[in-house]
């Protein structure tokens, strides 16, 4: 395992903020997903260890439990390192008070503004770095939410617009309106998709100089290392056994190719983890990965793939490996993938 690092930072597209090029993940922070959240004490105590370690750029969102009111706690508690912290928080996905697995979207320009009041409330802070339309939904325009996300800059509510799990021709639109900062995709060696000509996000948010902001950069865990068994996914909180690729008829076969990755970080002294996260950071220095965690441990060993290399061989061996990994994404599954924006 790299042993020494430097926390490389890079401006977030062409008008945003510098920020390391990992960032922060907070879904672990909040519970419910990865498993049961810690207590606040625990959780309070690793939003120090991730500042202390130079973790500044922290992504969370309205629907991530009570992700933002930790924070929130944190900020109240050091108010003096607000400034020293990028925060991106996001809107528009609704979930059933009483189901949480059962949500909607409302990317509406009301709702957007009654969630950036209820976010600044929850984190403590006069304004958030940037904001996210977290999924686009199936009646509001596109241009009507962004005109929305404008008041609120000029507001001095947010700083930087972004969007997540958009198309292209959305992104276009979005940005048309009002420079976009960063978008949100998932990203990672077995999730490739928007590399390709069906889904030409990547390419689009490039020629408009756009950064591309990397969720699930782990594949859910199955690439983090801390996956061996399916009883490692069924704990009490932890929603992973539904993902399709860690599913019965799919684990085995898609754990075997984890392995032979695996094989091939420890040659490097790595972890799997770390050379996945090395492999993303080398698709170009617009890719910013969020790996979720609320382990200090585990946040310095992802930190540490900042320092591996991944050589064009490598490069290619590792793609090989990860194409024979099977498994329809989340966001597929749910209807959520690559939204199309409504006509104006």
């Amino acid at each position: 395992m790299a042993s020494n690092f430097k926390v490389q930072t890079r401006q977030l597209g062409k008008n945003g903020p510098v920020v390391p090029r990992l960032g922060l993940g907070c879904v672990p922070l909040g519970g419910g997903a990865y498993g049961l959240a810690a207590s606040d004490e625990d959780r309070l105590a690793f939003l120090s260890e991730a500042y202390k370690l130079g973790a500044r750029f922290w992504d969370v969102a309205d629907e991530y439990a009570d992700a933002e009111d930790v924070i929130g706690k944190w900020i109240t508690a050091n108010p003096e390192k607000r400034e020293d912290v990028v925060i991106g928080t996001k809107f528009g996905i609704v979930s059933d008070p009483v189901h949480r697995r059962a949500f909607a979207t409302d990317s509406s320009p009301e709702y957007c503004r009654k969630a950036i009041e209820k976010s600044l409330s929850r984190l403590a802070v006069s304004y958030v770095d940037i904001y996210y339309i977290h999924r686009v939904d199936k009646v509001t325009p596109i241009e009507k939410t962004m005109e929305a996300l404008v008041e609120l800059k000029n507001q001095g509510k947010i700083k930087h617009i972004g969007i997540s799990e958009c198309s292209a021709s959305t992104l276009r639109r979005a940005h048309a309106i009002h420079p976009i900062t960063c978008v949100q995709v998932e990203y990672s060696l077995i999730c490739k998709a928007i590399e390709t000509p069906e889904v030409p996000i990547l390419e689009t948010a490039r020629e408009l100089g756009i950064a591309m902001v990397a969720y699930g950069p782990l594949g859910s865990g199955l690439l983090s290392g801390s996956i061996q068994k399916r009883e490692d996914i069924t704990k009490p909180g932890d929603l992973r056994a539904m993902i399709p690729a860690l599913r019965d008829e799919n684990f085995d076969s898609n754990m075997a190719i984890v392995g032979k990755i695996s094989d091939l970080a420890k040659r490097k002294g790595a972890t799997t983890g770390q050379f996945a996260l090395a492999w993303l950071l080398a698709q170009g220095d617009d890719i910013f990965p969020i790996p979720g965690t609320s382990s200090a441990r585990r946040l310095k060993e992802n930190f540490e793939s900042m320092s591996i290399s991944v050589s064009p061989e490598e490069d290619q061996i590792l793609r090989d490996l990860a194409g024979g990994i099977v498994g329809q994404r989340v966001q597929e599954l749910l209807g959520h993938a690559f939204a199309d924006s409504v006509p104006l």
